[in-house]
């Protein structure tokens, strides 16, 4: 056979890139364009920081410098890292009981529904506690170990996971219930093989929350008199106003929050399910009971949750054989507001302080709740709103409270403007965080639908992400009502010289334990009142958009 060869004398074709490549080196490229531009905007930052701190600002020991912070970590590192290891270890104990104890109680609410009000309460009364009145005693019932500060820790946790955890357990539809009674199951199984995975988005979201929170409740701890940790560090550089170290110090604890906060973030990307199924609950499903049987029930169940814990109270204390000196019973606050001669002006006292905190928590509050439901609207709008603003938002809340309070107040005055600041900041990332879990609940169904009409963003925003957000608002609102009176007695005990949080400070320094107890029971109710106001307009607004969580 012979084979003729036949050249071309056409030039070679260049071989087109295929679009998924063209695509691939696109979005390359656009990765790397933004990370420099983030690296540029922080060196930016940290260079307008230190001209700021190194000018304006020099001398009124505000703010460290980035200079002099890196100096301080270099030069004690080795405190530093010793101080972070004990107060890591203690916040990460009180995290884990904290949340253990949070589970429990869901657990005992899905299996005994009966039991979920007195629950709720009793757990809200052990939340209100004041950290700043209750670290001390703690520490005289405990001595110098970490048993304060991984109780502290724990109850700061316990409630911001209960809370949307009870939530999320009852955000499933009611087919899934339907036809695991079909099959006989009792509600042990229906727990496990329903609920949970449905509780899954807002576990993990009180999971996040209590990350910080945590690491608070270990450094209000070790500001008791614990004998290291960064909360002693913290003590020693505000009292010689060390600002270098006590900005390092802080950027310490937000580095150590920023990481419990990723890794539970991770962990909540690959186990949250990313299409909501559709809550068939028709409202006025749930039985409702008549006028008087609920104030019945409501009058009865209060009466219930005030005697149990009249009697822990007296119990824990008769057990532990405290000493009636700073460890003060039931009938010592009654002496102490009621029947005393001098009952009038303890009372004029105390409810003098209420006004001054009440004051201040209550703009602090709804500010809080109005910026975190803001930020997260945007977020779900904009890609690109989210990307820049979340490293801010998580890291305004990572920083201790405990040590930027005073630097804020500083900085905002001492009177209602300052103190209300810090409170915003303690309610706006339960908010945020709760209410970005919650627009993602929007039913994969219902998202089909939008798109076949294509529907714009803001449309689905307002007819169905916001709807299927509400629970978690609402329940991110309970949780900011106590929180917002922990943050301003916070304030007022570092800062201010005013309101509950300085009476109690100096009850605790002047050994005034009837009245620092006294004042402990009606921040305590107070707190109850506030919580109890939220939950009655959220019965009222679920009980329309949310019936599901109605009923168990």
């Amino acid at each position: 056979m012979l084979t003729v060869a036949i050249q071309s004398d056409a030039p070679a074709r260049t071989r087109e890139p295929d679009p998924a490549s063209k695509a691939r080196t696109h979005r390359a490229s656009n990765r790397w364009a933004s990370i420099l531009r983030g690296v540029l905007g922080w060196v930016v930052i940290v260079a307008l920081w230190e001209l700021i701190g190194r000018t304006l600002l020099e001398g009124r020991y505000l703010i460290g410098t980035p200079s002099g912070i890196v100096a301080k970590l270099v030069d004690n590192a080795e405190v530093y890292g010793r101080g972070l290891m004990f107060t890591t270890n203690e916040a990460a104990l009180g995290y884990l009981f904290g949340n253990l104890a949070a589970a429990f109680l869901a657990v005992v609410v899905v299996l005994l529904p009966g039991l979920e009000r007195q629950v709720l309460r009793i757990a809200l009364v052990v939340y209100c506690l004041p950290l700043v009145a209750l670290g001390p005693l703690l520490r005289l019932t405990f001595g110098f170990t970490d048993g304060p500060q991984i109780t502290l820790a724990a109850i700061a946790v316990f409630y911001l996971t209960l809370v949307p955890l009870l939530v999320g357990l009852r955000a499933l539809p009611s087919t899934w219930l339907d036809l695991t009674a079909t099959y006989g199951r009792g509600r042990w199984t229906t727990l496990i093989t329903v609920r949970a995975r449905a509780a899954l988005p807002y576990l993990m979201a009180g999971l996040q929350v209590s990350v910080p929170a945590a690491f608070l409740g270990a450094l209000v701890g070790e500001f008791t008199g614990a004998e290291r940790g960064l909360g002693v560090l913290s003590i020693l550089a505000l009292r010689s106003l060390d600002t270098n170290g006590l900005w390092a110090l802080m950027l310490l604890s937000t580095v150590v929050s920023l990481i419990g906060y990723g890794i539970i973030s991770w962990i909540a990307r690959h186990v949250s399910p990313d299409r909501p199924d559709v809550l068939m609950t028709p409202p006025g499903s749930a039985r409702r009971l008549a006028g008087w049987q609920r104030w019945a029930r409501g009058i009865g169940g209060v009466a219930l949750t005030t005697v149990i814990v009249l009697g822990a109270w007296i119990l824990i204390f008769e057990a532990l054989d405290l000493n009636a000196y700073f460890a003060k019973r039931p009938w010592d606050v009654w002496d102490w507001l009621i029947t005393s001669s001098d009952a009038g002006v303890h009372r004029a006292e105390i409810f003098d302080a209420v006004g001054q905190t009440v004051a201040v928590a209550i703009p602090g509050y709804f500010a809080g709740l109005l910026l975190g439901l803001a930020l997260a609207t945007a977020f779900s709008l904009s890609n690109r709103v989210r990307q820049t603003l979340t490293p801010v938002a998580v890291a305004l809340r990572c920083v201790p409270i405990i040590a930027i309070a005073p630097l804020l107040v500083g900085a905002l005055g001492r009177g209602a403007f300052g103190t209300a600041v810090v409170v915003a900041i303690m309610t706006f990332f339960p908010t945020l965080v709760s209410c970005l879990y919650g627009l993602r609940q929007l039913p994969g169904q219902v998202s089909d639908v939008f798109a076949t009409y294509a529907t714009s963003s803001t449309k689905v925003l307002l007819l169905g992400r916001i709807p299927a957000m509400a629970p978690a608002f609402f329940a991110a609102a309970r949780i900011a009502a106590p929180s917002a009176i922990l943050a301003a007695t916070v304030a007022e005990w570092l800062a201010t010289g005013t309101g509950l949080g300085n009476l109690m400070a100096v009850d605790a320094a002047t050994s005034r334990y009837t009245s620092l107890w006294s004042t402990v029971v009606i921040v305590t109710v107070v707190s109850l009142l506030a919580y109890a106001l939220i939950e009655f307009v959220e019965q009222r607004v679920l009980r329309v958009v949310a019936p599901e969580q109605t009923r168990w």
